[in-house]
């Protein structure tokens, strides 16, 4: 599963398609990756290491967050997420990244700061942050490095891409937010 969507990802990126909301082939591969998920997740509980095995566990984990047209999955997901960190079978780290990638599609700040989109200046910066003061405290205790690191290995990497700004920023926020509230993540 999780390499058809890295292959599908690809694809899209280098003809630059992927950049241009959220791409029709790519949503339908992450639509149908969350319902083989889900049924993994009905049957077997979150798939750690411990019962998948790493190269397994990790692919979860990257299912879930891509699953962002899914937000009773994502929310679902998070629940036996946590419970298997808790019990030291899951890393913190993603924990803290799935629970910012559903607080800010519910439009709420995040709290880790791993979650980046493109700024009213054209800077790809993270989405607003719950007690910015706080972040790279609460970055540590999960396993992050400093929130400064991120930003700039985010931007590197969307310079790499060839990933541009909206042209038109206002309007591809309200875009998103419409999109948000198509799918269920806003009210």
């Amino acid at each position: 599963m999780l390499g058809e969507d890295l292959q599908v990802r690809t694809e899209l990126a280098k003809d630059g398609s992927l950049f241009n909301g959220y791409h029709p082939r790519m949503r339908a591969v992450h639509d149908a990756n969350a319902i083989r998920l889900a049924a993994i997740l009905n049957s077997l509980g979150w798939p750690c290491e411990r019962k998948v095995g790493l190269d397994a566990a990790q692919a979860a984990w990257l299912i879930v967050q891509h699953a962002i047209a899914q937000p009773n999955f994502q929310r679902r997901a998070l629940e036996l997420l946590m419970q298997a960190a808790k019990e030291g079978d899951a890393p913190a780290e993603q924990v803290a990244m799935l629970e910012d990638r559903i607080r800010t599609f519910e439009g709420r700040p995040q709290r880790y700061g791993t979650q980046f989109d493109w700024d009213a200046e054209g800077r790809l910066s993270p989405l607003p942050i719950e007690d910015p003061e706080s972040v790279n405290l609460r970055r540590l205790e999960v396993g992050l490095g400093p929130l400064d690191e991120a930003i700039e290995a985010k931007r590197k990497v969307v310079r790499e891409e060839g990933e541009t700004p909206p042209a038109d920023w206002q309007s591809q926020q309200r875009e998103v937010d419409a999109w948000c509230r198509e799918v269920g993540w806003r009210a």
